[in-house]
């Protein structure tokens, strides 16, 4: 399309995902980049993105497993606070304990 000079349809406004603030100190980087897990339910990584609909900005956070990369816990918002992405934890600590495989422990 570039190359013919065409470009696609731009509606509405950009969505800002992130906004940094440089007073704060980062939270460490935990995994040092190195998101393998050995195993399932190990190390869940987190990230949100947004969906335009007809009735304005959803925002959708995912909590994945690693070692599947299968996603474990959701939440959908219109707003982009923390507790939003926590809910998806919180979801995804709900199926991790249902995926979980049964204890060789006798009761």
């Amino acid at each position: 399309m570039k190359a013919e000079g065409l470009s696609g349809a731009v509606r509405g406004k950009k969505v800002v995902t992130t906004v940094s603030d440089k007073s704060v100190e980062r939270a460490p980087d935990r995994l040092n980049r190195r998101f393998l897990a050995g195993a399932p339910n190990r190390i869940w990584v987190t990230d949100f993105t947004y969906v335009q609909t007809w009735a304005g900005t959803v925002y959708v956070a995912f909590a994945v497993d690693t070692f599947s990369r299968r996603i474990v816990g959701w939440a959908a918002s219109t707003n982009k606070r923390t507790q939003f992405v926590l809910d998806a934890l919180d979801r995804a600590c709900g199926s991790a304990t249902a995926l979980a495989p049964p204890s060789s422990r006798a009761s």
